[in-house]
């Protein structure tokens, strides 16, 4: 064992840092490729200094990693990842923001909307036919809007 350790050449750090990514591929997370890093870098370090020590190459090995895994970390924390479609599955949050023209007046604080191709029932404020609204909210399959303005 001590021999293969005095022996460690850059190719021998190539071929575990590809390891690493080709287990990052295989498994799910991200967390392999910080170590397959690493081990690149200390590759790189040994194609230029080759007679570094393999005890100085095992510290190179884990600092870099290390630092890799503690600066994805904190770019992660500073910057998350945004959600693709935050409404897909609640159709009528899609909708809030919007204007609309009413096509049927609110009374009593009910009554209904033409939203693209489909009809949802609102609640708001007694408005006339022809009132342009806002969608301020959604509960379910219910709309509430109040006067554009």
């Amino acid at each position: 064992m001590n021999l293969l350790l005095q022996n460690l050449g850059p190719w021998h750090w190539v071929l575990l840092s590809m390891g690493l990514l080709i287990a990052e591929m295989l498994l799910p997370g991200t967390f392999l490729v910080w170590f397959g890093v690493g081990a690149a870098v200390t590759g790189g370090l040994l194609l230029l200094v080759p007679g570094l020590a393999w005890q100085v190459q095992w510290v190179v090995f884990a600092l870099v990693s290390l630092s890799s895994v503690v600066a994805w970390r904190a770019y992660r924390k500073n910057h998350p990842e945004a959600e693709g479609y935050p409404t897909l599955n609640r159709r009528g949050h899609s909708y809030v923001g919007r204007r609309f023209t009413l096509v049927a007046p609110i009374i009593d604080g009910v009554g209904k909307l033409q939203v693209d191709d489909s009809s949802w029932k609102i609640t708001g404020p007694d408005l006339p036919i022809g009132t342009v609204v806002t969608v301020v909210g959604a509960e379910g399959t219910i709309l509430t809007v109040a006067p554009a303005g």
